[in-house]
């Protein structure tokens, strides 16, 4: 049952077969090809700015398909169908969770290759940055999909999805951009590590959020 729902929660959200599942890495790509038109082609100071902006740009691919991580199934009663096969809602959230991360966090690192060479990072640089992605990119997909079913029903729920992005965000954000600033490779035990409590927290509180939004 659970490996029949990762599959089918991949087929909706992996790039190449979810329609417009692809955004997220073609905004990545985008901004680190856009960035350097917007304050020059001097080497060093992309080298120094650069790694920031792909943090930044890593979070906002992460949050971009939020409307579809969990609203769709709450309104055509997919949950509830799930539930009464005997899933619970942190299982269902924890698959979610999951399917979420493999459809943007593999590509996006893949997409860090030629995002490093517009921002002329060299090659430490960029090894900072793949682990910090890889160690972060899970709490990024925690964070997007704990905002998804919170805000799932609620009318106003664009606002308060920005509302709540920057406080969660923002420790993985500072530690992951600031490794690569001091070219320290023990922040990114940081980022680690609150990546790490982001994804097992998020199943339990989607969970209640997707109960909460039933009782509604």
């Amino acid at each position: 049952m659970i490996a029949a729902l990762l599959k089918r929660d991949l087929a909706k959200f992996f790039p190449f077969t979810g329609s417009g599942a692809a955004l997220p890495v073609v905004f990545f790509v985008a901004v680190a090809m856009l960035y350097p038109f917007a304050v020059g082609p001097d080497p060093a100071m992309l080298a120094r700015s650069g790694g920031g902006v792909v943090w930044i740009a890593a979070l906002l691919a992460a949050v971009l398909p939020l409307e579809k991580l969990v609203a769709q199934d709450i309104e055509l009663g997919v949950f509830d169908q799930l539930k009464l096969r005997g899933l619970t809602e942190e299982v269902m959230m924890a698959v979610r969770l999951l399917a979420h991360w493999l459809s943007f966090g593999p590509p996006l690192l893949l997409a860090t290759f030629p995002a490093a060479a517009l921002l002329a990072l060299d090659g430490d640089a960029l090894r900072l940055l793949l682990l910090g992605l890889l160690a972060g990119t899970p709490g990024l997909a925690a964070i997007g999909l704990m905002i998804a079913a919170l805000t799932a029903t609620l009318r106003a729920g664009a606002a308060l999805s920005g509302l709540l992005l920057i406080p969660l965000a923002l420790p993985i954000l500072i530690f992951g951009a600031g490794a690569l600033a001091r070219s320290d490779a023990a922040s990114l035990g940081f980022v680690a590590a609150i990546s790490l409590l982001l994804v097992a927290i998020a199943p339990f509180a989607a969970g209640a959020a997707i109960r909460a939004a039933r009782e509604v």
